[in-house]
C-alpha cells in the first residue's frame, strides 16, 4: 500500500550518541552489541528524500517531513478507515450545484448576513482574494471567454487560490464542532437525548477537516500564514461558542451564509480552470488522500474534478445549516438522520 522511498539516516543528536558508543565499550562483558543495538534505535531520524507535492511554501524544503512515517517492513499494518464514509457523488449531482442565496427575513438573519460579510471581508484581506466582474458563469453560458481575469497583482493564480482554500476549511472546520460539544454537554445537563443532532455536525466538521487535510498535501503554509491562522480560530473559536450558547438559530443561519460564500469561491475557481487561467491546475492529479475519501473513479481525479467534489459538500452544508436553523433547537428532531413514515 505504501511505495517504497529511499531514507536517508542522520543523528539527531551526536553528542548522546558518542556518550552512548563510549558507555557500551566500557561495559562489564566488553562487548558494545548488546547495549548499542537496541538504544541507538532512538537516535536515528529518517527523513525521505524525495520532492515536496506543494506547490507554494515559505519553509525551507529540508523542514519536510512525514509526522507518521509509512511503515517498513510491515504488511500486517493496515490504513484506518475514516469515521464516516462519505457519500458517493454522481457527476450530475455535482455539475447541477448552483450558487444561491437565501433572503433575509428578520433581524436574526440580518445579523447572521452581516457578520458572514464581516468575516468575508476579513478572510479576503488576509488571503489577497480579488476576482473580476462576470468570473463566474451564468447559468446555460458555455462560452469560457465570457469571463473576466484580473491581471498583473490582482491576477488570483494557483498559489493564491491555495492560500484561500487553506485559510477558509481553517475557519469552516469550526463550527461543528463548537456546536457538537455545546449540544454534547446541553444534553449531559438536562439527561436528555439530543434527538441526532450531534453527530450530523460532527460530521460536517469531520468533512472540513478532510478539505484542510487534502490542500495540505498540495501545499504548507509559511509561518505568517500559520500564525493568521492561529490567531483566527482563536478568536473565532471563542466568540462562535458564545454565540451558540446564545442563540444557536443564528449561528446556523450564520454557517448557511457562509456556506453560500464557501460555494462561490470554489465555483470561480472551477470557472477560472475551465478559462485556462489556471493552467498548472489543467493536468493536476488529486492527492491520493482525497481520491480514497471521496472515492473518485478513475479518469475523474483532477484538480478540476477535486473542487467538485467539495463544492458538492459546502453546498450540502448550507441546506444542513439552513434547515437547522429553521428548525426549534431544543425540540426538532435533525431530519437528516430521522426515518419519517
Amino acid at each position: 500500500m505504501y511505495s517504497a522511498r529511499p531514507l536517508a539516516t542522520s543523528f539527531a543528536n551526536p553528542r548522546a550518541v558518542t556518550k552512548l558508543l563510549q558507555t557500551a565499550h566500557t561495559s562489564s562483558n566488553g562487548s558494545a552489541s548488546a547495549c548499542l543495538k537496541p538504544c541507538s534505535a532512538s537516535f536515528l531520524v529518517h527523513q525521505p528524500q524525495v520532492p515536496s507535492p506543494r506547490l507554494f511554501t515559505s519553509t525551507a524544503h529540508q523542514r519536510f517531513k512525514e509526522v507518521f512515517p509509512p511503515p517498513q517492513d510491515s504488511p500486517s499494518i493496515k490504513v484506518t478507515p475514516p469515521a464516516w464514509h462519505h457519500p458517493v457523488y454522481t457527476e450530475e449531482q455535482m455539475n447541477a450545484i448552483r450558487v444561491a442565496h437565501r433572503q433575509t427575513r428578520n433581524w436574526a438573519d440580518h445579523i447572521a448576513l452581516t457578520m458572514v460579510r464581516l468575516l468575508r471581508w476579513g478572510m479576503d484581506t488576509a488571503t489577497g482574494y480579488t476576482h473580476a466582474k462576470g468570473s463566474v458563469k451564468p447559468k446555460g453560458d458555455s462560452n469560457p471567454a465570457s469571463l473576466g481575469q484580473n491581471k498583473g497583482w490582482f491576477a488570483m493564480t494557483e498559489r493564491k487560490w491555495l492560500v484561500r482554500f487553506l485559510f477558509l476549511e481553517s475557519v469552516a472546520g469550526v463550527p461543528g464542532m463548537v456546536a457538537a460539544s455545546v449540544r454534547h454537554l446541553h444534553s449531559l445537563r438536562r439527561l436528555k437525548r439530543d434527538n441526532g443532532w450531534i453527530e450530523t455536525l460532527l460530521e460536517e466538521a469531520y468533512n472540513e477537516r478532510m478539505h484542510l487535510l487534502t490542500f495540505m498535501k498540495m501545499a504548507e503554509p509559511g509561518r505568517f500564514m500559520k500564525f493568521m491562522i492561529l490567531g483566527a480560530q482563536g478568536v473565532f473559536y471563542n466568540g462562535f461558542f458564545l454565540s451558540y450558547l446564545i442563540s444557536p438559530r443564528i449561528c446556523h443561519r450564520f454557517v448557511g451564509h457562509l456556506e453560500e460564500e464557501a460555494v462561490l469561491t470554489y465555483t470561480r475557481a472551477i470557472a477560472e480552470i475551465d478559462a485556462g487561467n489556471l493552467p498548472k491546475w489543467a493536468k493536476l492529479e488529486a492527492p491520493e488522500i482525497a481520491v480514497r475519501y471521496w472515492n473518485m473513479p478513475e479518469g475523474h481525479r483532477t484538480m478540476r474534478d477535486l473542487l467538485l467534489y467539495i463544492r458538492a459538500d459546502e453546498a450540502k452544508h448550507r441546506e444542513v445549516n439552513h434547515t437547522l436553523s429553521n428548525l426549534e433547537q431544543n425540540s426538532d428532531p435533525n431530519p437528516f438522520v430521522s426515518e419519517c413514515k
